[in-house]
């Protein structure tokens, strides 16, 4: 019985790992998340490990969550991965309030915030492949068609209030 599995909306060559309810603003996670993206697995790992951000710890678990579920559950090769993308959003958001002058209360709120990192298989050919080679242009729109540069022209003086 039960219900059937969902189609898988990743390729074939990535697989990605969800990380929910992290006590932090989505904003200063996303400084975290934004300095290993693009990165590979072995990169970021170090990045996170050296970060002096308090919330790199968790961050680097849900990294070694994609890199297991890559691994295990869709037989990527550890080595060749990289981190596609790491993006943040809102999630719950904790009200309180902080006792003020005159029976009155200031609000506080309390963000939290979930990252999803999604890791891409990607061979070291792929990535060296040369750019294809552009023609040479002309230098400027000042040549002929001859290839002689034509006479450049004069510019005439406003501020000094001459006529031409």
């Amino acid at each position: 019985m039960g219900k059937q599995a969902l189609e898988r909306v990743l390729p074939d060559n990535q697989a990605k790992a969800v990380g929910r309810m992290i006590r932090i603003s989505p904003r200063k996670l996303n400084l975290v998340a934004q300095s290993i993206r693009g990165q590979t697995a072995e990169q970021a790992l170090n990045t996170l490990t050296f970060s002096p951000k308090r919330v790199a710890k968790q961050v680097k678990k849900i990294l070694q969550s994609a890199i297991a579920n890559a691994e295990n559950n869709h037989d990527l090769d550890v080595d060749d991965l990289v981190v596609r993308e790491a993006s943040v959003g809102k999630n719950l958001l904790m009200r309180r309030f902080h006792a003020r002058a005159r029976g009155h209360a200031g609000g506080i709120e309390k963000f939290f915030s979930q990252i999803t990192i999604v890791v891409e298989e990607k061979r070291e050919k792929e990535e060296e492949k040369p750019a294809p080679k552009k023609k040479a242009r002309s230098k400027g729109a000042s040549e002929t068609k001859s290839g002689t540069k034509a006479p450049a022209k004069k510019r005439s003086s406003k501020k000094t209030g001459e006529k031409a």
